[in-house]
């Protein structure tokens, strides 16, 4: 073998790794960028999830306060409380 031969061949070898290394880091960046879209749009979802539960909490305690602890029996909570799931 001749020493241009090998040169070509390391010379090949070394551009297919640098690519194949270029293409990874890409893909790895591509899958970052995915991955923080997602937190971020759960991150919105469980923040309004938060803000509502918060409302609704504050709103009970509301209520609560506002019903006698002693006496009649208790009233049922408005409807605009009412946490029982969607069917």
């Amino acid at each position: 073998m001749d020493i241009a031969g090998v040169a070509a061949a390391v010379v090949g070898l070394v551009v297919g790794v640098l690519g194949w290394t270029q293409s990874r880091a890409t893909n790895r960046r591509s899958d970052f960028t995915t991955i923080t879209e997602r937190l971020d749009r759960e991150l919105r979802v469980e923040r309004e999830q938060r803000r509502i539960q918060t409302y609704y909490l504050v709103a009970l305690v509301k209520w609560g306060r506002r019903v006698a602890p002693e006496g009649d029996p208790v009233p049922e909570p408005p409807p605009e409380l009412d946490l029982s799931p969607w069917a």
